[in-house]
């Protein structure tokens, strides 16, 4: 009888011990959902302050990124034009349907820096004359606050970045480019005379002030840099 006592007063005080501590919990449930709710005005803003500087971050980023891109994307576009001049001028290209024996080539202008054109040298002077030489599509628009920098030409080994004009001429049967630079006036590449320019440079520049170079080579050779 004294062992049933005991073990009846064990179960008793189990059950009492269980009932205690889920009221302690359902009373500090209770509590927790009667206490406060949501951000303070101090965790709103501080949370707002990094979602604008993270935003900011990105956009500002992107932007540079982007004017990046569209400037190796114009840098290529030019290089490419005047691939095509070169391909006219050492193909069998006629010019107002009559004329087969002109070059081709392209024309640079520091005062015209948002345009370029590809023209046809149908007075055999090295030299764009004018638009009556223009070949389609030219001239070329460049845009969105791009412009043509500078122009250079590397004459005896020594670079100048101070040229006006730039005037890079393909004639068959060689895919050499002639190169005239020339402030205002002056002497035009004629072959294999010392007025022909070792290499040409077209310097393009971002609104950001960011620049990249097409390269011409007396060569042939068209890269960008």
């Amino acid at each position: 009888m004294k062992q049933k006592f005991s073990v009846f007063s064990f179960q008793f005080s189990v059950s009492s011990s269980l009932k205690t501590l889920f009221f302690a919990l359902k009373t500090k449930n209770l509590k927790l959902k009667t206490g406060p709710r949501g951000f303070t005005l101090i965790e709103l803003l501080v949370v707002v302050g990094i979602i604008t500087v993270i935003t900011s971050i990105v956009l500002v980023s992107n932007a540079k990124y982007g004017g990046a891109v569209l400037l190796q994307n114009l840098a290529y576009d030019i290089a490419l034009s005047i691939r095509q001049a070169q391909v006219y001028g050492i193909s069998v290209r006629s010019f107002n349907a009559s004329n087969f024996s002109v070059g081709y080539g392209m024309h640079f202008a520091v005062s015209d820096n948002t345009h370029y054109e590809l023209f046809a040298d149908a007075d055999n002077n090295g030299l764009f004359s004018d638009a009556s030489e223009n070949v389609s599509p030219s001239p070329y628009e460049i845009g969105r606050g791009y412009k043509i920098k500078s122009l250079c030409a590397t004459d005896s080994g020594n670079e100048s970045c101070t040229f006006d004009t730039l005037d890079i001429i393909f004639k068959r049967p060689e895919p050499d480019a002639r190169i005239t630079a020339r402030n205002g006036s002056g002497q035009t590449c004629v072959q294999n005379t010392q007025e022909c320019k070792e290499e040409a440079r077209v310097v393009v520049e971002s609104p950001r002030g960011q620049d990249l170079s097409i390269v011409i080579d007396a060569t042939g050779q068209i890269s960008v840099q």
